[in-house]
């Protein structure tokens, strides 16, 4: 079963706060209900995969000024069919930030978001439900650089955002460090 992994990551994953419960109750429950969870013609929503990115000292994440939602958000996309999702955040996080050397720091999911997306043009208003994990940069010397997807791509270490998803990210982070 393609979904087989994402459950096991799931059932494993223990939430932060009562925000997090929910998003991986959604999560869960969209995984089991949708075969073609993976997919993003499936217009209800579909599964994402983002990285929450550290440079190589892991002093400072990296986020980017989203293009169609106009918000700093850590980088991802669409698992276009893919059922590993961490394959999925990683390749992503590749492709928006010019870095080709990242590598997860670990296995386990990081953190859940579930989220409305509005109408973009000719794509209809949907959710995502994404898969977050941590992971590192590891090289000093790459250069990032902005992809089409994004109008700014900067490394933070202070998020520049009231986002929800981004500053609990955020202080799992530092939760870490310390």
């Amino acid at each position: 079963m393609h979904r087989r992994k994402l459950f096991d990551l799931l059932e494993k994953y223990k939430p932060n706060d009562a925000d997090e419960i929910y998003n991986k109750q959604q999560a869960m429950s969209f995984l089991t209900k949708y075969q073609d969870c993976f997919r993003r013609e499936l217009e209800i929503g579909h599964f994402t995969g983002s990285c929450w990115l550290l440079n190589c000292n892991r002093t400072k994440f990296l986020l980017t000024k989203h293009k169609k939602l106009g918000l700093w958000l850590q980088l991802g996309g669409h698992a276009d069919g893919d059922s590993d999702i961490l394959n999925v955040a990683l390749k992503e996080a590749r492709e928006e930030s010019g870095l080709g050397n990242i590598e997860a720091v670990s296995l386990e999911i990081f953190d859940i978001g579930y989220h409305f997306i509005p109408k973009y043009n000719e794509t209809p208003s949907h959710y995502h439900y994404d898969i977050r994990f941590l992971a590192q940069a590891k090289n000093s010397d790459d250069e990032i650089r902005i992809s089409n997807e994004s109008d700014d791509l900067r490394w933070f270490e202070i998020p520049p955002t009231s986002n929800v998803g981004v500053n609990r990210m955020f202080k799992k982070w530092k939760a870490l460090s310390n």
